[in-house]
């Protein structure tokens, strides 16, 4: 009896990006713009966006969900430091998604982990 193939519900890609434009990561404006950008890309829909600013010069958290899931965002701007959280499930593309923020940040580095989910 053959065993069934695995079949992942979702990708989880968990991204810490370095040497990216400090000016960028502290505009929560800019930083939900790109989200909303990087998430039309890889083909999902957006229900709703939360983003928060801590303050001049401050890092921005923030988080859109999607249909198909979430992306989320943490920025350090003094570091030149994001930390992105990737889901997403069906016909949605999350890789293409991560290219988008990755390009705009000007990430000198990307440590990306995939997770199957599911």
């Amino acid at each position: 009896m053959n065993a069934p193939s695995f079949r992942p519900s979702g990708t989880h890609l968990l991204a810490d990006l370095h040497g990216a434009h400090a000016a960028l990561l502290a505009d929560a404006g800019a930083i939900d713009a790109l989200l909303r950008r990087a998430a039309l890309a890889a083909g999902a829909h957006i229900l709703y966006g939360h983003f928060h600013t801590f303050g001049a010069g401050g890092g921005v958290t923030g988080v859109l969900l999607l249909a198909e899931s979430h992306i989320s965002i943490h920025t350090w701007p003094e570091d030149g430091f994001a930390a992105v959280d990737i889901f997403m499930c069906g016909a949605a593309r999350p890789r293409l998604a991560l290219e988008v923020i990755e390009a705009a940040l000007g990430a000198a580095r990307a440590d990306v982990k995939t997770v199957a989910r599911g």
